[in-house]
């Protein structure tokens, strides 16, 4: 670790320690914004860079000041749990059981860390305003380093080590990066927060254009097909507030729809994906032949993953594996069908309680408007799994949106500050639900 990383650690650290709660989330975005997982520390097998030393900061001032979770512990939080339970159990029956269950310390590390933090630190529908207007702040700067990136070709976050000097070049397009691993989870980065800055439109409408312009100038400078239909999809979602109340139809549609394509074309359905070229530098086939290979191998790694995928494809290998663009099936291949469908149980929950917000009366239009934003951020995320896996620190955007929703079920209080008591809501009126 350099003594620029030393000293923005230590001034981190310091904020986590004092900030009022609602503020304690600007360090640790800071941290996920501003430092690239080149620097951090070894201590024997484990790897602790910048990001994963602030949250045992933010865990040691829940210990000193006993803070607590909004409300009791709730079907979500628990699902985390039990995903989180299985990833480490599932590791003994890998072959180098030692080794995997490091790698899966520092993945539950990573998610539970990220989640139970926020869910103590994000307790009412103002604290989700603050939280988004600190992503709102701290992506201007973050578009602007990104967009300087896009027109050089030089990363100036190089300098912090774990990212190239020089930014990939595709077609004769630059793709920037960033302080993130690849520029495609730099522009997934902007694609979905974009709800989360619409979501801040009605309150704070100037901070709410500079972010959405941000969010774009960070899609577009990655160069990447993969944010762009993200932030297609995080639209779509926030348009689709106005039919909010028909959400069953839509999503019954949405299936047959599915099914149709399945029936008239000759391939698979997902291979609509291999279509898809925004760029002019897309890899669709890849992902959409990597899930074919999973389903022709599921006997393979259905119970508790596998450790070799080399002869699942005839490209893209490193050693004994494969490049495993689909965060679903990273789960599989991690932990067998268990850790995949807990995780996507963690996804439906999480729209779930969005549609039970929604029919709250307590709340005003604005709030319910906030909320839908968190689920069409959820949405944004569960359309870009299919194409990417987050192995970089923008995993934090991710269990930041569980978060929130997550307090949101225990039962958030509203703009006055007064709880407000989840209502007993028939399940029919649930925006989504498990079939």
């Amino acid at each position: 670790m350099n003594s620029f990383a030393i000293v923005f650690l230590l001034i981190n650290s310091a904020m986590l320690l004092s900030l009022p709660r609602r503020w304690v989330p600007l360090p640790l975005l800071v941290g996920t914004c501003y430092m690239t997982l080149g620097q951090g520390i070894e201590l024997g097998p484990f790897h602790f860079m910048v990001i994963r030393l602030l949250m045992a900061v933010g865990v040691a001032r829940v210990i000193i000041r006993g803070e607590r979770l909004a409300g009791e512990m709730n079907s979500l939080d628990w699902l985390m749990v039990g995903w989180a339970a299985w990833a480490l159990i599932s590791s003994f029956f890998h072959a180098d059981a030692s080794g995997v269950l490091v790698n899966r310390l520092g993945l539950v590390y990573n998610a539970c860390g990220i989640y139970f933090l926020l869910r103590i630190f994000c307790q009412s529908l103002d604290d989700m305003v603050t939280l988004c207007r600190i992503t709102a702040i701290l992506l201007v700067p973050l578009s602007i380093a990104i967009m300087f990136e896009k027109t050089t070709g030089l990363n100036l976050f190089s300098v912090l080590g774990g990212v190239s000097e020089f930014s990939e070049i595709r077609d004769g397009s630059i793709r920037a990066q960033g302080p993130f691993a690849s520029s495609i989870l730099a522009g997934t980065v902007g694609a979905v927060c974009l709800p989360l800055m619409v979501g801040l439109w009605q309150q704070y409408r100037k901070t709410a254009i500079v972010a959405i312009v941000a969010c774009f100038s960070i899609i577009f400078a990655s160069a990447s097909s993969g944010p762009i239909m993200s932030a297609i999809f995080a639209i779509g979602a926030l348009v689709m507030w106005h039919w909010r109340h028909r959400m069953r139809l839509v999503l019954w549609l949405a299936v047959f729809g599915y099914v149709g394509i399945e029936l008239t074309m000759k391939a698979p359905a997902y291979y609509l994906m291999a279509r898809i070229n925004l760029t002019g530098s897309s890899t669709g086939w890849h992902r959409a032949a990597l899930i074919e290979s999973a389903i022709a191998h599921l006997s393979e790694w259905w119970f508790a993953g596998t450790d070799f995928t080399r002869h699942w494809m005839a490209y893209g290998r490193t050693d004994n594996v494969i490049d495993v663009t689909n965060q679903y099936l990273r789960m599989g291949i991690d932990g067998g069908l268990p850790l995949m469908l807990l995780f996507i149980g963690l996804l439906v929950s999480g729209f779930s309680i969005v549609g039970r917000k929604l029919q709250m009366p307590e709340l005003s239009p604005r709030s319910q408007f906030m909320i839908w934003a968190f689920g069409a951020s959820l949405f944004a995320h569960t359309i870009t799994f299919v194409s990417v896996s987050y192995f970089d620190q923008s995993f934090v955007f991710f269990y930041l949106t569980l978060a929130v929703i997550g307090s949101a079920m225990s039962g958030i209080l509203n703009e006055n500050g007064d709880r407000i008591c989840r209502p007993q809501i028939p399940n029919q009126f649930a925006l989504t639900q498990s079939s």
